[in-house]
């Protein structure tokens, strides 16, 4: 049996500023809301400027490596198996006498295309580790935390199948106002929380422990239809196992750190430009952590995407300001279409992200690293 508490908020004096009355917004000025728009899209997607189309190298081991999951890893620490994207199985430590801990999904995705329909879209460029059916056969899922609406980070129909499998014994995390494309897929509203900016909940699940879990801010946005944009909440979540000596781990879905007008600033002159406060507060009030899941990809052209997608050297700050341990990168070398076909090579973010590390004076894979599709780590 899975239970679900509410704690309290922890900012029940927020005045609920990025609530704008029929929907939500960024409500800091690291969000410039004249960028991203319909009429700037059009520029980037068919002006002059447009570049020509950046195919994904044939060979493989020029990609992501992919290794098959290990379902019988017998290590009881807190584990995390990278799916590919931002799909984690994240694993909270065992419990002495238990069998296992509590199994968590964040935002899973195993259809071949992030897209409302099957024959158009993005489409997958990197096999999953396992089939959806392998998974839900070998890993009881508890929770599931879908961090926004956008199909490469909420697929209905690995949704509908993890409900089918689990029913009653999953519960569904989600913003603000997302119940409701849930529950048109078949998914009972019994088993979905609906979270604000900074609402907490404690998660238990019979004979096996409990987890808290506190949904945090990001800056991005949200649509699933051209009518819907900023409809529903998005948001990332800090995960504490609730063991003794229980370790955190922080999920940042999709965000950007701040708002870059132009392609041609300095590293100096970006640095200048506003940054999004919530990481630090997010690090003050819930930190440190021992891990943190950070985008580096589909971060291009920079002037357009920076507004809601953090490129490798915005998430080392936002390393830095949640004040992490250990942060992997993620939201890379797994999904091809859309603008990032035209102006991003699939091998650039993590070249990035370990130039940005290196810059920063971190040390490559013990404070910044990278991970394989299908590898888990063991959070130490």
């Amino acid at each position: 049996m899975v239970t679900v508490t509410q704690l309290p908020s922890l900012l029940p004096d927020d005045d609920k500023n990025h609530h704008d009355g029929t929907g939500f917004k960024n409500p800091w000025p690291s969000f410039n809301p004249q960028h991203g728009g319909p009429l700037s899209l059009l520029q980037v997607r068919f002006g002059r400027d447009k570049p020509a189309f950046v195919p994904v190298p044939a060979d493989r081991n020029e990609l992501v490596p992919v290794q098959q999951i290990d379902f019988a890893n017998p290590d009881p620490g807190f584990k995390v198996t990278w799916i590919g994207h931002a799909s984690f199985l994240l694993q909270t430590s065992r419990p002495k006498g238990a069998s296992r801990g509590i199994n968590i999904l964040c935002d899973p995705v195993f259809s071949e295309r992030t897209s409302p329909v099957t024959w158009f879209g993005p489409k997958r460029y990197t096999p999953t580790p396992c089939t959806l059916d392998e998974l839900l056969k070998s890993v009881d899922i508890d929770v599931v935390i879908i961090s926004h609406n956008h199909y490469d980070h909420a697929d209905t129909a690995t949704l509908k199948a993890v409900y089918a499998k689990r029913q009653s014994n999953v519960r569904f995390l989600v913003g603000l106002h997302n119940s409701r494309w849930l529950i048109s897929n078949g998914i009972d509203q019994s088993c979905i929380t609906e979270l604000d900016w900074w609402d907490a909940v404690e998660i238990g699940v019979e004979d096996v422990g409990s987890v808290r879990i506190t949904c945090t801010p990001t800056q991005h946005f949200s649509s699933r239809s051209i009518n819907d944009r900023n409809h529903d909440l998005w948001c990332s979540y800090a995960i504490q196992d609730m063991q003794p000596d229980g370790k955190k781990l922080y999920f940042s879905g999709d965000t950007a750190y701040r708002s870059i007008h132009s392609r041609n600033l300095s590293r100096q002159e970006e640095d200048a430009q506003p940054a999004c406060p919530t990481f630090k507060q997010i690090g003050e009030l819930l930190g440190p952590f021992d891990l943190a899941l950070l985008p580096i990809g589909l971060c291009e052209p920079r002037d357009f995407m920076s507004n809601v997608h953090a490129n490798s050297w915005d998430s080392i700050r936002i390393h830095q300001d949640v004040r992490s341990k250990k942060s992997i990168g993620m939201h890379w070398g797994t999904v091809r279409g859309g603008l990032s076909a035209q102006y991003e090579d699939v091998r650039t973010p993590p070249r990035n992200w370990k130039i940005a590390a290196e810059e920063a004076g971190l040390k490559w894979g013990e404070e910044i690293g990278l991970m394989d599709i299908g590898q888990t780590l063991v959070i130490s």
